[in-house]
Order: C-alpha cells, then structure tokens, then sequence
C-alpha cells in the first residue's frame, strides 16, 4: 500500500498548445491536490486534459478539481486494494 496519495499528469501538446498554458493548468492542479491531499485515499492519480482547460480561469480549475477529490475521496475510502 502506498503511504500518501501521488499525482501524475498527461497534458499533452495537442490539448493544451502554449507551453505557458500547460504549466499554469499544472501549477494550478499542484496546489489543489496540496490542499486535498489529506483528504484522499492512499492511490496514485494520473489527470489527463481535455478540451477547452486552457480556456478555462484559474477558478474554473480549481473549482472543478476541488469536485473531482471529493469524488475521488467519497468513491474511493475503503476500497479493498488488489494484490498483485
């Protein structure tokens, strides 16, 4: 089992065009998962981005995050871990 929560990300060149883009979307995704970080179950999360988050403000962002750790913590906490 994995002591904390870790976090990956796949923003690729083709959804997100601006290198400045893609690292504020990161920076922004960084510092949600910080703050939630105690609240979600011991798993590895991978996020990938999807069409218009570069569009998005930073508020959108983190606002759509915030409901996708509290999905991830209520869907998740107490699931069985698989042995493999």
């Amino acid at each position: 089992m994995l002591p904390e929560p870790r976090l990956g990300f796949a923003f690729s060149r083709r959804r997100i065009r601006s290198a400045v883009e893609r690292n504020r979307v990161r920076r922004q995704v960084r510092e949600s998962f910080r703050v939630s970080r105690a609240q979600l179950p011991c798993c590895d999360l991978v996020l990938l981005a999807r069409d218009g988050v570069a569009d998005a403000s930073n508020e959108e962002i983190r606002a759509s995050l915030a409901r996708h750790w509290q999905r991830i913590a209520r869907n998740l906490t107490g699931a069985v871990p698989i042995n493999g």
